[in-house]
């Protein structure tokens, strides 16, 4: 099972990614939402803001995210580090319900670019 160090660590390689991107992907990651992430196996949340093209995390706690976040992600901690180290493919755990992604209409639209 992953720890808390290790998701924070592929939260910010995740970051760092989309910081990296060019073109359409670049410009999905230059939203400015907030931005939670629930490690169910762990109940810690992530929570911050994705802005200037990174996640910025600002908060960790346990448990369920405490605010409604424009974009939430739900997910086990040892599927959050294969999804960013490239193990693992978003649209098949999506559809499979291994990760949740909430977000509006419009957001939704904006990061399948990312995906």
């Amino acid at each position: 099972m992953a720890t808390i160090e290790q998701c924070r660590a592929a939260l910010e390689k995740l970051s760092d990614n989309m910081q990296g991107a060019e073109g359409d992907v670049r410009a999905a990651a230059a939203l400015d939402r907030s931005v939670s992430c629930h490690v169910t196996d762990l109940d810690v949340t992530f929570a911050g803001r994705m802005t200037g093209g990174r996640i910025q995390v600002d908060e960790t706690y346990p448990g369920a995210p405490r605010e409604r976040a424009r974009i939430r992600l739900a997910m086990a901690g040892d599927d959050l580090v294969s999804l960013v180290d490239g193990g693992l493919n978003f649209a098949t755990a999506w559809g499979s319900g291994r990760i949740r992604l909430e977000a509006s209409l419009l957001d939704l639209f904006q990061l399948r670019k990312l995906l």
